[in-house]
């Protein structure tokens, strides 16, 4: 029992050690479309990131994806988006 423990909690610090430099697909794909307003997680989201933590810009990409019916958001989308904001 004691043997798990130590293993289990040598997992945890493993996932915790690894270092979060990679970014998302999402940012990714925005900055190879040229959106340069999308520069991290915090340009969606408010907080911790997650489906109910979206601020003006992802609450907006969730409705365009809706009106859409698409199966996921498509960064591309924010070109109208920032378009409209100026």
């Amino acid at each position: 029992m004691r043997c798990s423990n130590l293993l289990l909690a040598a997992a945890a610090l493993l996932v915790v050690a690894v270092p979060a430099s990679a970014k998302p697909a999402f940012l990714k794909k925005a900055k190879e479309d040229g959106i340069t307003q999308i520069t991290t997680c915090m340009s969606c989201h408010v907080g911790k990131p997650s489906k109910t933590s979206l601020n003006d810009t992802g609450k907006w990409l969730v409705k365009e994806m809706k009106e859409k019916k698409a199966k996921e958001v498509d960064p591309i989308w924010l070109k109208e988006y920032f378009a409209k904001k100026k």
